[in-house]
């Protein structure tokens, strides 16, 4: 089996991390564009085409599945993305975890990009899944630019900039961007109160890795024999991981587990 990912850059280790624990005998192509970040302040048109093209460079390689592991392109290209590519290639999106997340009620903490935060996209989620609980929007400038590129000063600046604005009662916080999942542990570090109850954190991975095989009517076989190999597209063109990937346990963990091809 082959499973393909994109993301503007590289939020969509998380997601492969997850694919890869489920499935280590799959063959995963990794395609992403981190040369055009930051998408977030792009028109919605641009993030489409741009989109459409590391879709299409993912799919030459002709995967059984697709999992769109951003949220930037969920919100404004996954309709474009199924009207080309389904149902030949079933595209799987990325929703931000706020209904698992208030399912509890209480304080929760959205965690998104500035574009994201307060948009009508993410309101109509807050409005639909949101049910008791008291939901505050936590913007996050330059954590995804700073977790791309493995900037640690920025990643602590941005974290605690973030963490100061989160109500200090919270007990979940939703990871809206699939570059926090990278860094979840300093979040939870920063937001923990102390004699406060753990914080829990709800980021999409997990969701989206088990969504996809369900697609492909596979079923998880964690102990499968580690034969998949990876393949890393960059703007089209084959590449390996960027060296800030492997900062991130999840990057060691793909590269651990087969070749890069």
């Amino acid at each position: 089996m082959k499973i393909a990912l994109m993301d503007s850059g590289i939020g969509l280790l998380a997601a492969a991390a997850a694919v890869r624990r489920l499935r280590p005998d799959a063959e995963l192509v990794l395609s992403s564009d981190s040369g055009s970040m930051p998408w977030g302040p792009r028109t919605p048109e641009d993030v489409t085409a741009r989109a459409l093209d590391v879709a299409r460079a993912a799919a030459a390689h002709g995967p059984d599945v697709l999992i769109v592991a951003c949220n930037t392109i969920s919100v404004h290209a996954l309709p474009a993305l199924r009207a080309e590519l389904e149902p030949a290639l079933p595209v799987i999106g990325t929703v931000p975890a706020i209904k698992p997340a208030a399912a509890g009620g209480g304080s929760v903490a959205i965690w998104a990009t500035p574009a994201t935060t307060g948009s009508p996209y993410q309101r109509g989620l807050i409005a639909d899944f949101g049910g008791s609980a008291e939901v505050t929007e936590v913007p996050c400038p330059g954590l995804a630019d700073a977790v791309e590129h493995g900037d640690e000063a920025g990643i602590d600046r941005a974290v605690a900039a973030a963490a100061a604005l989160t109500p200090p009662d919270v007990r979940a916080v939703v990871l809206g961007c699939t570059h926090y999942e990278l860094v979840a542990t300093r979040i939870r570090d920063a937001v923990q109160r102390p004699g406060r109850p753990p914080l829990a954190l709800h980021g999409s991975a997990g969701a989206v890795a088990a969504q996809a095989l369900r697609r492909i009517g596979a079923a998880p076989a964690p102990t499968a024999e580690p034969s998949g190999t990876l393949t890393v597209l960059q703007g089209g063109r084959p590449d390996g991981l960027p060296e800030a990937a492997l900062t991130y346990a999840e990057g060691r963990i793909l590269t651990a587990a087969a070749p890069v091809r």
